[in-house]
This record gives C-alpha cells, sequence and structure tokens, in this order.
C-alpha cells in the first residue's frame, strides 16, 4: 500500500520569517503524525530558511520550479543542484500556473524530469486539463499526451519513485474541485496508462495525487478514492491549522 503523499504548495506566499514561523509550528503540529508523507513548497527565497526550520523533522521541503540545465547563462533561472544545496529534497515540475502563464510545456516538463532526477530530487510532476478540454471530452486524451511527451525516457524505476499530481485546472484557484468521482476516475485513467506503458510494478508504486482546491472538509472523500494517493494543496496549505487538518484527515482516511 502507497504511503499518502500530502503537499502544500504556498506558490507566490510567505517571507522568510513568514516561512520560518510557520515551519517551525507546523512541525511541532505534525511530530507525531505517521503514516503519511509530508511535503511543504515555499517560494526560492525561503527554501533555504524553511529547510532548516525542518531540519530533523517529518517534514520535507520542495521547490515549486527548476530549470533543466546545471548552470549557465540563464538569468533568473534556478538549478537543481541549487535547490539542493539549499534543503530542497523535491521539485514541483508542470504546474498548470507554470504552463498556461509562462509557456512551460511536455518538453520542458520532460527537460527538467530528467535533470531533477540526475541531481537526486524527488519530482512532483503535475498534468491535467483545462475546463475546455473536459467540456469537449479530451480530459483522457490531454492526459495520455502529458503523460507520454512529458514522462518520455524514463526508467521504470523512475516512474517508481515519481509524484504525478493530477491538476483539473479548472478547479484550481476557483473553489470548485472535481468530484471524488471524477478523480477517481481520472486518477484509474493515469494508473492504466502507467501500466502499459511502463510496466505494471512502476505503476503500482507510483503515487497520484489530486490538486485542486482540496481543503479540510473534502480531502477525506478524496484520498478514499481508488488510486488518489494524497494531494497537492494550494491556498489551504497557508493556514498552519488548516493544512495540518488535512494531513491528519488523509491519514484517518488512508487507514
Amino acid at each position: 500500500m502507497r504511503t499518502p503523499f500530502i503537499a502544500g504548495n504556498w506558490k507566490m506566499y510567505k517571507t522568510v520569517s513568514d516561512a520560518v514561523k510557520y515551519v517551525k509550528e507546523f512541525r511541532g503540529l505534525v511530530k507525531d503524525v505517521e503514516g503519511v508523507e509530508i511535503v511543504l513548497a515555499p517560494p526560492f527565497t525561503a527554501i533555504h530558511a524553511a529547510a532548516e526550520a525542518a531540519r530533523n523533522s517529518n517534514v520535507g521541503i520542495a521547490a515549486q520550479d527548476m530549470f533543466w540545465e546545471r548552470e549557465g547563462a540563464f538569468t533568473g533561472q534556478v538549478s537543481a543542484p541549487m535547490l539542493q544545496e539549499a534543503g530542497a529534497r523535491y521539485v514541483i515540475i508542470g504546474h498548470s500556473e507554470r504552463r498556461t502563464l509562462f509557456g512551460e510545456t511536455d518538453a520542458t516538463v520532460n527537460r527538467k524530469l530528467a535533470a531533477a532526477y540526475a541531481a537526486g530530487l524527488a519530482p512532483i510532476a503535475c498534468i491535467g486539463e483545462t475546463l475546455d478540454q473536459r467540456e469537449r471530452s479530451e480530459t483522457f486524451d490531454v492526459l495520455d499526451r502529458q503523460i507520454k511527451q512529458g514522462l518520455d525516457g524514463l526508467t521504470a524505476e523512475q516512474i517508481g519513485q515519481l509524484v504525478i499530481a493530477y491538476e483539473p485546472v479548472w478547479a484550481i484557484g476557483t473553489g470548485r474541485n472535481a468530484t471524488p468521482a471524477q478523480a477517481a476516475e481520472a486518477h484509474g485513467h493515469i494508473r492504466k496508462r502507467l501500466q502499459q506503458w511502463f510496466g505494471p510494478e512502476p505503476a503500482e508504486l507510483c503515487h497520484l495525487i489530486y490538486g485542486g482546491s482540496v481543503k479540510p472538509d473534502n480531502i477525506r472523500e478524496l484520498v478514499s478514492q481508488p488510486d488518489v494517493d494524497g494531494a497537492l494543496v494550494g491556498g489551504a496549505s497557508l493556514d498552519v491549522r488548516g493544512f495540518f487538518e488535512i494531513v491528519t484527515r488523509s491519514r484517518e482516511a488512508a487507514v
């Protein structure tokens, strides 16, 4: 059975001092929580301070993005080795906001995934359809393309270590969320494709988590669905007590 995986993506919120205060309080709240993998993704500026505040705890730190080159004349970019040195253990790749606002493509996602693995970072790869695509009944076609092109060239071992976040784009920051049945349907389709294209063992090991207006009051029903192994939480992760509730309720639902 896969361990529940709950990640909080802070997006462009919280200063360094805000992050340190949050992590110090949060690590105390979750210190006795077992059987769930807990990750926080602060902005780049707060990664090192957050990692120091989380040291020797059960809270891991993620970056929200990265570049695929190790170094070079790429103004404004941050590489995987830089993130690892700063204290990140995970990295979010291909978030829908990166795709829609900053031109991220399946091809760039693929390059970033390869670079993350090469540097020893654990990637959280995001996929999902827009509202227009869902209304045109293209959800599965979009997911197939994103899986095939985004994960191209990854080994079975890397797929087994991967976290894939299914994010219906129409549910991110809108207050809307996929119904548990919709989430289960999409996650089941993703798992099936992983089985077909990478083999049954890595498909079984890969974590599939849901992202899109996750809150304390809907997390239990979401993670109780088949093939939903946790959540990528946006706005609700900014509140330390609220995120603690999401972590504990996800653990209860998975028992």
